[in-house]
């Protein structure tokens, strides 16, 4: 996914979880921020900020001319756009589903390609972010699936872990899966890392212990558990590599 019209700049402050104060070109400008997540380890006063800028705001009726999108920390670029992993999950699943070879273009279990790519799918009481079709490459058999999608923004020493905060919400969607898969579904959660160079992913028991339990009983119960890390830049965000998922 891409983004347009890019600059950076200094974050200052984040009165509260929607507008952040920022200095760019010289002036203190007024921020939304694309992620209602706390994010404290990475909006510190002195940040680099990554913003959008929107010059047709004012006539399309915008509160704000800017959208803070991503931040760095230290060197490493983290893309903080609660929006962005939906749109590159997508995109990358779409690309599965293209002629690629077959080592790079499977979700598992085995030799399945996804088509017929849907989002915001309603199933039951749960809506969930993709649905698609399987087919499996060499005998054709087609399978529905299910997928949710969870973008990761805190790293520590190396791991990536999700939630950043408390999330029933997140346990709702996880339970919407394993009834799913109990329905004859495959269905898959994807953490979307939205940086490079972590070693792992791990659901994140010191904060939300409950989402940790729930991660790991909808594994039990066959919903697979997928994290990916992805290439950054100012102004693009695509879905890579693998990153190990680390549930025990």
């Amino acid at each position: 996914m891409t983004y347009e019209h890019i600059v950076t700049g200094t974050f200052i402050s984040r009165p509260n979880r929607f507008i952040a104060h920022v200095e760019t070109g010289g002036r203190r400008v007024v921020c939304h921020v694309k992620n209602t997540g706390r994010c404290r380890e990475l909006l510190l006063a002195g940040a680099t900020v990554i913003l959008e800028f929107h010059p047709g705001a004012a006539l399309a009726g915008r509160k704000t001319e800017y959208d803070l999108i991503g931040v760095y920390k230290g060197e490493l670029l983290i893309n903080m756009d609660s929006q962005a992993p939906n749109k590159a999950a997508w995109e990358w699943l779409t690309a599965l589903g293209e002629n690629r070879p077959p080592e790079t273009s499977c979700l598992p279990p085995g030799s399945y390609v996804p088509f017929d790519i849907r989002r915001e799918v309603t199933h039951g009481d749960s809506r969930f972010d993709l649905a698609f079709s399987l087919r499996h490459r060499e005998t054709d058999a087609v399978s529905p699936a299910f997928m949710e999608v969870k973008g990761v923004t805190l790293e520590e020493h190396g791991l990536a872990m999700f939630p950043d905060a408390p999330t029933e919400r997140g346990i709702k969607h996880l339970k919407g899966l394993i009834r799913a898969r109990e329905e004859g579904y495959e269905a898959y959660v994807l953490f979307v890392i939205q940086m490079k160079g972590v070693q792992g992913f791990t659901p994140n028991d010191i904060t939300h212990p409950a989402f940790g339990e729930a991660l790991r009983q909808a594994h039990k119960a066959g919903v697979h558990v997928l994290a990916y890390d992805c290439l950054i830049t100012p102004d693009t965000m695509a879905v890579d590599l693998p990153v190990r998922v680390m549930l025990d």
